[in-house]
């Protein structure tokens, strides 16, 4: 079989199985007018991204990289953006609080920082300093479905800053800077220094920057997961496995890594060990798993609370589009702004980018995003797509890619300042923001 014809062969029974599913969910599903068009453009979008992606895949696959890729000589360059990130997630604080003065809050320093102990970071907070609990409120048997890897590291802080919200803070300040810092030097080794500065530019700037900030595991999860995909393009599979595991220890999504993980050391015609290696990255969730049982008796416990508390399932991402949707067309003001606007928006602007820059990605983080868009989207109840997306690589590396102008960069970085305002603001507000 020729390599075209094989492109051809991917791309039909690729597009055929998500025709069938497609259909068959519109067989069962009880949705609108509305519904039904929001899943279909999703699914047209995820096939053209796709359908773009299948002949970059196997041009990737087809030349090997048998040489590790050489770092770039980049401490000040990494240094300033350290420093760069570390006085965005203080002026993020800080913002924070002059708008909720603003906005009608009299509510002291103290009382602010106690603010941010709001969505999941109360119980991240709960789990650093009393760890899981067996017996008690359902509020604090539920935390079982939390990974444990974000509260450990704020425990450990803890004992240098004396506080569990502190050390949360700290940790997700200096995670968040970090993987500032890494996701430069993973996007440094293919493209050219100003694409990857840029593409940090709009890391930073996200609309939902601001979770990037609070204390919660989204930071630490996204720089796991980037020092594993730079360590393995620099040929050390061992620590990049390590840190891929304890990303999955971190955030359930981790174990996702291995779709680009595994594609790395099939072009690189990796050794059979290193192929073994791999086997490291789903024990961070084992261990989750582990802790489950030791904790309730049931390893997998975590789905039972997810399925019974929050409505959380798998499910198909565009499902999640069709229901959204609705939502979005029949909600108050305050949960179409806070939640479900937000919520569509990023599914479509998601897709939308990565379509756009399929032929300029390195094909490993094009799978990789298609890999964790589809588990992460396909929930059966998702509230917090921008807040997952904002995790994924690929999308600043995206807007890097395309803002080669000076007009389209400054336009998208107001673009995103703009967007990130809109909702942080119904965040401070308490809305039904996630």
């Amino acid at each position: 079989m020729n390599e075209k014809t094989l492109e051809k062969s991917i791309s039909v029974l690729g597009s055929a199985v998500l025709a069938a599913a497609f259909f068959l969910w519109c067989a069962n599903s009880g949705c609108g007018a509305a519904g039904y068009i929001a899943a279909a453009v999703s699914v047209a979008l995820m096939l053209w991204l796709c359908l773009k992606f299948v002949p970059v895949l196997c041009a990737f696959l087809r030349s090997p990289e048998r040489d590790i890729c050489p770092a770039r000589e980049s401490v000040g360059v990494c240094g300033r953006i350290f420093a760069a990130i570390l006085l965005w997630d203080v002026t993020i604080l800080a913002l924070g609080f002059v708008l909720r003065r603003a906005l009608g809050f009299g509510e002291s320093v103290g009382e602010y920082f106690d603010f941010w102990l709001c969505t999941d970071s109360r119980h991240y907070m709960d789990i650093a300093r009393d760890w899981y609990l067996s017996e008690g409120s359902i509020h604090r048997l539920v935390q079982l479905v939390f990974l444990p890897g974000y509260p450990i590291a704020v425990r450990a802080v803890s004992y240098l800053t004396g506080s569990i919200l502190s050390a949360g803070l700290v940790v997700s300040a200096l995670s968040f800077a970090g993987a500032g810092c890494v996701l430069y030097k993973l996007l440094a080794l293919d493209m050219d220094e100003g694409a990857a500065r840029r593409a940090v530019c709009f890391f930073a700037l996200s609309p939902a920057s601001f979770f990037f900030a609070a204390p919660m595991s989204e930071s630490l999860f996204m720089l796991c997961s980037l020092l594993s995909l730079y360590l393995m393009r620099r040929g050390r599979t061992v620590p990049s496995v390590l840190f891929g595991a304890y990303a999955a220890f971190t955030r359930s999504l981790g174990v996702v890594l291995l779709v680009p993980l595994a594609l790395e050391l099939i072009r690189r015609r990796a050794r059979v060990r290193e192929y073994l290696a791999l086997a490291v990255v789903p024990l961070g969730f084992a261990a989750y798993c582990l802790i489950n049982y030791a904790v309730s008796g049931d390893a997998f416990k975590f789905m039972y609370y997810q399925g019974s508390h929050w409505g959380q399932r798998l499910g198909l991402f565009f499902n999640t589009a069709a229901y959204q949707t609705e939502n979005l067309l029949s909600s108050p003001a305050d949960r179409v702004l806070g939640l479900w606007l937000p919520n569509v928006l990023a599914q479509l602007i998601a897709l939308a980018l990565v379509i756009a820059a399929a032929k300029k990605l390195r094909a490993s983080y094009t799978a990789h995003f298609i890999a964790y868009f589809v588990v992460a989207v396909g929930a059966t109840w998702l509230l917090s797509a921008p807040r997952y997306l904002a995790a994924v690589p690929a999308i600043p590396a995206a807007l890097g890619l395309l803002t080669d102008k000076n007009e389209s960069r400054f336009l998208t970085a107001a673009l995103s300042f703009a967007a990130f305002l809109a909702y942080f603001v119904p965040f401070l507000l308490r809305w039904q923001v996630w």
